[in-house]
């Protein structure tokens, strides 16, 4: 539902975000200008740029554009609205003429590519194209002399889905460019990223630039990797946050609408114009070619490349060149609606600001002190926002070059490192709880499961279960971590953790000590310090490991023991890089000693998408002895809390329900009818019909016995 009252107060407004370079790490300067007009579509006018260090000892070109190498186009793959054409290079060819119809007689043509010349490159993104439909395109290479023949008709079909659609507009500066091909092709596999992560029925206008100067012609300053103009509109606080209550859809959102003040912290909510149509809101495109806004501007926003910096259009990037791709994602967030209302005038909140915290339980949108992005009330830190005033204080903190955690949105870019967003990036979930829905599995699924515990040697190492199950392969990374927990206030951590990853016939099928050292064998045949930074799972210790993996449907075992045969408090996960994916994982288990206090096994799992999941909570211990497993817990005890710590459901002995909370009625049927039943009477079990969002199953002896024990989740769905 449209709202009339989402329209203009006071003026609609356009802010500019520039990506800066952080190269070396240096001082950087930043100029901002604002001019506030109340009259309709007026606009005020916001400028951020970021300054290399002079210092810098990578040369970048002062208001000039780089003589690049022609690049070759990379394979795009096909969006909603558009498809890469591609044909092979003539001898002596000056240019090429373009023809693309719906029909392969051509007895009529798409609107504008009808002997459109598209001077002399390789490859041309075709745009503003209906969705599920088969085109045909055909070239004439032409010289001197004049067009030559008719290449071979070509097919070409887009994306059938529905969901966000992203239309790009290419500029001159792009279209005339003798790598456009290259920079087309890269544009449309940053968008068709962003389409298959989104299942929203909005269409965002976006226009593509690469030039040294701003759409209005002044000159982008030396050291601004890239600008975003955004067009964006003011929505009082009750009616933009009912809006986006209104659209939750995800577990994500779940967590984020339950984190919402309940009063309002500031008069109205400044929205970019796409964010403030995915909520509902009544708020077209407005910009024009130049920069300008007001009626009838087709565009959301523009992005522009700075063409003075050395970019690459391709990928792996050179240590030299900064990865265009990576910039254009940071800017494309911008304009759907990523930044922050700090380093801007005016005390109206940005939609991000509204999940911007210090510690548990303490706002913070200020430039003072911890700031980071969470969506469950500060208790889960997903990202640190950046505090550097060089620059963009919506953006993430941004460690030196190179980037232990290079994400998009990172405030400074690095040259020679890459990234992308994805379901489960800082990005991602950001964009997810300000309005934007992530596509999701046709059912309810279990995902990003965890276990801390105390890791001994030898049978009393921690061992974690899981299934991958559907009808294709699941892509995960799966972690060991030790010294990370120091900053829970976990104490004897596991200093460095090693990690193994068997198959349902117990074959090692992946290793890693130390996750920046990639060890080969197996599944693993190239190095994964780049995917693993790329998944936003990175470790934060150089002595934790983690292994990214694409699993066929089946059983596997994560094993995670101490280097050297060393002891203490560990974390294995495995997260979900692709819960899009036809697979799910599915009956979750981790088996370790348990202790006490502080060294009991604690379970986590998440129920992901938009429905309950029925599930059975097991706490084994006695069973375990008939595997030959010694020094059995024998008599474990078991709690199930919620996202924020609650206690709602908890057993000791099966076979005697005990009611509170979430369970309010005797369980033992369903527990002997869902074919999960402990073998002893002293194991305990839960079932319950659980929401989507964060669950901790707590595992520990009754009367501070220990012993090594089990605790799984099974989906019974």
């Amino acid at each position: 539902m449209r709202h009339p009252s989402f329209r203009i107060i006071g003026s609609i407004l356009f802010a500019v975000v520039a990506l800066g370079l952080a190269a070396l790490g240096g001082n950087s300067k930043l100029q901002e200008q604002w001019i506030a007009s109340p009259a309709t579509f007026q606009p005020g006018i916001a400028t951020h740029e970021t300054w290399a260090d002079p210092q810098d000892a990578l040369h970048v070109a002062n208001a000039s554009e780089i003589s690049a190498g022609i690049e070759t186009a990379s394979s795009a793959p096909p969006t909603r609205s558009s498809f890469m054409a591609n044909w092979e290079s003539i001898i002596a060819a000056q240019g090429y003429l373009l023809d693309v119809s719906t029909n392969d007689s051509f007895s009529d043509y798409v609107d504008g590519y009808h002997d459109l010349d598209v001077g002399n490159v390789k490859g041309r993104v075709v745009t503003g194209l209906n969705s599920g439909t088969t085109y045909y395109y055909r070239v004439r290479a032409y010289t001197s002399s004049g067009p030559g023949s008719y290449s071979q008709t070509m097919p070409a079909t887009t994306v059938p889905t529905t969901g966000l659609n992203i239309n790009a507009t290419f500029d001159g500066s792009i279209t005339a460019n003798p790598n456009a091909a290259a920079i087309e092709a890269m544009i449309n596999q940053a968008i068709s990223i962003y389409e298959s992560l989104f299942r929203d029925p909005l269409t965002i206008e976006i226009r593509f630039r690469y030039a040294t100067t701003a759409p209005n012609g002044t000159p982008l300053p030396q050291g601004a990797v890239s600008q975003s103009i955004t067009a964006i509109y003011m929505a009082p606080w009750n009616l933009y946050i009912s809006e986006l209550s209104a659209d939750a859809t995800t577990s994500n959102d779940n967590l984020a609408i339950a984190s919402l003040p309940g009063s309002a912290l500031s008069t109205n909510i400044v929205a970019a114009s796409a964010n403030a149509r995915v909520v509902g809101g009544d708020a077209p495109p407005v910009m024009f070619a130049n920069g300008t806004v007001g009626p009838g501007g087709p565009y959301d926003g523009i992005v522009t490349l700075n063409s003075s910096i050395p970019f690459q259009f391709t990928r792996p990037v050179d240590a030299s060149n900064f990865d265009a791709q990576r910039v254009v994602e940071h800017e494309m967030d911008e304009v759907m609606g990523l930044g922050s209302r700090l380093g801007r005038p005016g005390n109206d909140l940005h939609p991000q600001d509204l999940f911007s915290w210090s510690s548990p339980g303490n706002r913070n949108i200020s430039t003072s002190g911890t700031r980071y992005f969470s969506i469950n009330g500060g208790a889960t830190n997903i990202v640190n926002f950046n505090q550097n005033p060089d620059g963009d204080l919506g953006d993430w903190f941004s460690e030196q070059c190179p980037q232990t955690h290079p994400y998009v949105q990172n405030a400074f870019a690095c040259a020679g490192q890459y990234s992308d967003i994805s379901a489960t990036s800082p990005e991602g979930i950001n964009l997810d709880v300000i309005g934007y829905d992530l596509a999701q599995t046709s059912h309810t699924s279990l995902g990003n499961i965890s276990t801390r515990s105390f890791v001994q040697t030898g049978e009393h190492m921690m061992i974690g279960g899981f299934i991958v199950q559907g009808s294709g392969p699941k892509r995960v990374i799966i972690r060991a971590i030790g010294p990370e927990l120091t900053q829970y206030g976990i104490t004897n951590v596991l200093d460095n953790p090693r990690l193994e990853l068997h198959n349902g016939s117990g074959a090692l099928i992946a290793t890693n000590d130390n996750w920046q050292t990639t060890i080969l064998g197996g599944i693993i045949t190239s190095n994964q310090v780049s995917d693993i930074q790329n998944s936003g799972h990175a470790p934060t210790a150089a002595s934790e490991s983690a292994i990214v993996a694409n699993l066929q449907p089946g059983n596997y075992t994560a094993i995670l023991s101490g280097v050297n045969g060393t002891t203490g408090v560990a974390l294995v996960e495995v997260y979900d890089l692709a819960p899009a994916a036809s697979s799910s994982l599915g009956n979750v288990s981790t088996r370790s000693f348990v202790q006490t206090d502080s060294n009991v096994m604690i379970g986590g799992f998440i129920v992901q998408d938009s429905g309950p999941k029925r599930v059975i909570v097991r706490a084994i211990g006695p069973e375990l002895t008939q595997y030959g497993t010694p020094d059995a817990l024998a008599n474990p005890g078991l709690e199930l809390h919620n996202g924020s710590g609650a206690l709602i459901a908890t057993n000791d002995n099966w076979q005697t329900t005990i009611l509170g909370g979430i369970i309010t009625s005797n369980q033992v049927s369903d527990i002997q009818n869902s074919g999960r039943a402990p073998t002893a009477a002293s194991e305990s079990a839960i079932i319950a019909n659980l929401q989507p969002g964060n669950y901790t199953a707590i595992v520990r002896g009754v009367s501070n016995t220990v012993g090594v024990a089990l605790v799984e989740v099974y989906d019974l769905d």
